[in-house]
């Protein structure tokens, strides 16, 4: 009830496990590589919001605030944060999550693990939330698995995710929060590719970004990636753009978490990807792109010459751009000319 496993969960499961969880379920039962993990449900979160305010008063703030009124969603949303990560768990759901740690980690108890936001409104067709909510990284032990959860959900109520929704006019009885708990990749090389040019919207191709060590320094923009783009029916290679990469993104072993540390000058200017590699990321984003039967944006890492997926979500900004007509429905053909020439007949 409180924790799903990858394997038990797909697309159809979006409003028990979040955009990210149901994601990662479809692309494990499809065979993709994916690191093991489960999800802490929906229903942990509905549980533990309930024992912290059982008369739903956090959602009646949140939706008494105005998008344009950001002094009032900052302080709003700060205290109900607040209110979340000093509540205690129910012992049942804490229990749960124990559980599920352990059963993932198996005798490595300190094994680390990904802790990762899994919003229901988020990884849609028709809204991205990517980059609003919490992740962190290199935890170890269950109870700092513990803590990354209800700081994830805390998340849901930061004034970006918050200003978001309400602009979107999202009802708060529909949004709740997943959480992601999968095995780390200490990856060589990681990145994202999208199934269609994010520059251009060309869907004959598909553009990859990498660097160095893990995916979050690109996301955190201390890196500009080495960029390829791939040619869907040739598989060639048509452009490669190799930057100059100082920094990257590793397991910090004393501390926990990730630091930034410098790349080797040797290594700065050489291509984080070879050939081999630009080449099955291809193959792999074409087949997620035809199980999906849409344009992708795909996360993805290497570790020991093996790629591993970290997620997968519907392309957004041309999908979005697509999806409005250029003109409005009209009665008559005819009708379209007419409107062009101003109303003149």
């Amino acid at each position: 009830m409180f924790t799903s496993r990858f394997v038990d969960i797909g697309l159809n499961d979006r409003v028990r496990v979040g955009g990210k969880g149901a994601s990662l379920g479809e692309l494990t039962r499809a065979g993709i590589r994916v690191p093991p993990g489960f999800v802490v449900t929906t229903a942990a979160f509905e549980s533990a919001m309930t024992a912290l305010d059982p008369s739903g008063a956090i959602r009646s703030r949140i939706e008494a605030l105005q998008a344009d009124d950001l002094g009032a969603v900052t302080r709003v949303t700060a205290e109900i944060r607040d209110q979340i990560k000093r509540a205690p768990l129910p012992a049942v759901v804490r229990d749960a999550l124990v559980d599920g740690h352990a059963e993932l980690c198996g005798a490595d108890r300190d094994a680390p693990v990904a802790v990762r936001s899994s919003a229901t409104s988020e990884d849609s067709a028709d809204a991205s939330f990517a980059g609003l909510q919490d992740t962190y990284l290199w935890v170890r032990g269950a109870d700092s698995v513990v803590n990354s959860v209800r700081s994830c959900w805390a998340s849901l109520y930061s004034v970006e995710s918050v200003s978001y929704r309400l602009r979107l006019k999202l009802p708060e009885r529909v949004v709740a929060m997943g959480v992601v708990v999968q095995r780390m990749v200490n990856s060589h090389s990681s990145g994202v590719m999208f199934t269609r040019s994010p520059t251009t919207g060309d869907r004959s191709v598909i553009a990859i970004e990498g660097s160095w060590g893990l995916g979050s320094s690109i996301v955190s923009g201390e890196v500009t990636p080495d960029k390829y783009v791939v040619s869907k029916v040739t598989g060639e290679i048509a452009q490669r753009t190799v930057s100059q990469k100082l920094v990257q993104h590793v397991p910090d072993g004393d501390a926990g978490g990730v630091r930034v540390a410098a790349v080797e000058d040797e290594r700065q200017r050489l291509a984080c990807l070879s050939d081999a590699e630009i080449g099955e990321l291809a193959q792999i984003a074409k087949g997620i792109e035809r199980h999906y039967g849409a344009a992708q944006d795909i996360e993805w890492a290497i570790e020991a010459g093996c790629v591993y997926l970290l997620q997968s979500r519907p392309e957004t900004v041309w999908a979005s751009r697509e999806a409005t007509p250029v003109a409005a429905p009209k009665a008559r053909a005819f009708d379209h000319v007419f409107s062009l020439l101003g109303g003149r007949r």
